[in-house]
């Protein structure tokens, strides 16, 4: 007994039951030519950004925490927003805002309420903090219909009262929006908070943030990042427009000097030169309409409209994945996570980038990659 008992005590503990079989996330980070599988944007940060930044880290006491409420950063984001600080939050990335939010109002007992096809790391935030998901199926281009709302997510109100729903607009993988009606119907079907995460909205047409409906709707939580548009995915930076009375209760789960000085400071520079940042946005839409063009004229491709930076298809061939691959350019495979053997998610990269996986996808057509087109 005694040796059984020193065996059991060396050995690692076993991981909660509900994380056993959990593969981590992650989309594959491989040394490619191409690479358009994570939604960054192509460009890097202006000159002017990096200049400015460099300049003024010197001023930072990096002996000395940073500051803990980054009190400055949510201060030139509630100008930007036309809101008081008190109902603004900044994390690292967009992934520990909803992280944050999970942890305050989800947990053992408490349900969340997600759509699919949605983004994938909506699941696990619920799996991580013990929190029940409760999923309802979009419309087979990723749109929410009254139809729904009336049906699925009423049963789910009433059989669970989940305590916070999620939702992505533009959605992600589909790229489909939410018009306000919508939201507004939504949000009176739930008894929670609603969370839309716009980590894509600047990519949309003027009007389409839910912004505007954050006086009109009480449990209304907008979500937000500087990874994709402002084109600072290395930076980790997230924040959120919402209720006080949610941040307060933020502050309560927040791990003490959660965000890094250096990343405040970035996000302050980014902000006083967001034109500069975002002037790139007209030609990524042009480009993301000029590859769904041509991605419409080839046979065996089906692609959805889009208003973010990427684009979802569908082929017949279930393994133009690997085909890509092979020919070096890197897209996002959600054949699993959409339920559809051939899902393919292709982030718009510069035209050079698009035209590579435009020349990939018509040679693996065509039969010019040795291979007979077969499904596997």
């Amino acid at each position: 007994m005694t040796g059984e008992a020193d065996l059991r005590r060396d050995r690692v503990p076993a991981v909660r039951g509900d994380l056993a079989d959990v593969v981590p996330y992650g989309a594959p980070q491989l040394d490619v030519p191409v690479r358009l599988n994570t939604n960054e944007t192509a460009l890097p940060p202006p000159e002017a950004f990096l200049a400015e930044l460099a300049r003024r880290i010197g001023s930072l006491e990096l002996n000395r925490y940073p500051d803990r409420d980054a009190v400055e950063l949510r201060r030139a984001l509630a100008a930007r927003e036309g809101l008081a600080p008190e109902r603004v939050w900044a994390a690292n990335g967009s992934n520990e805002v909803l992280l944050q939010l999970m942890q305050a109002y989800g947990g053992p007992g408490r349900s969340a309420l997600i759509f699919r096809p949605g983004y994938s790391m909506y699941p696990e935030l619920c799996r991580t903090t013990a929190t029940q998901a409760h999923t309802v199926a979009l419309s087979d281009d990723g749109r929410l219909t009254s139809s729904q709302l009336g049906d699925a997510v009423a049963r789910i109100v009433a059989e669970h009262d989940p305590v916070i729903t999620l939702l992505a607009n533009p959605n992600n993988p589909t790229g489909a929006l939410v018009d306000h009606d919508m939201l507004r119907a939504l949000h009176d079907a739930v008894n929670g908070l609603l969370v839309v995460d716009e980590a894509y909205i600047e990519f949309a047409a003027p009007g389409a943030t839910a912004r505007p409906l954050l006086d009109e709707l009480p449990r209304l939580v907008v979500s937000r990042t500087f990874s994709k548009a402002f084109r600072l995915a290395g930076l980790r930076l997230g924040y959120l427009l919402a209720p006080s009375q949610v941040v307060e209760d933020l502050l309560t789960v927040r791990l003490p000097y959660h965000l890094d000085a250096i990343t405040q400071l970035g996000g302050i520079v980014a902000l006083e030169q967001e034109a500069a940042f975002l002037d790139h946005r007209q030609e990524t839409a042009d480009e993301r309409d000029r590859v769904a063009h041509r991605l419409a004229q080839l046979d065996g491709i089906d692609v959805l409209p889009s208003a973010a930076n990427f684009l979802l298809l569908h082929a017949r061939r279930a393994d133009l994945f690997d085909r890509l691959l092979e020919r070096g350019v890197l897209v996002r495979d959600l054949s699993s996570a959409v339920g559809r053997p051939g899902t393919l998610r292709v982030t718009v990269g510069t035209p050079a980038e698009n035209d590579a996986f435009l020349a990939a996808l018509s040679a693996v057509l065509d039969g010019r990659d040795g291979r007979d087109g077969r499904q596997e």
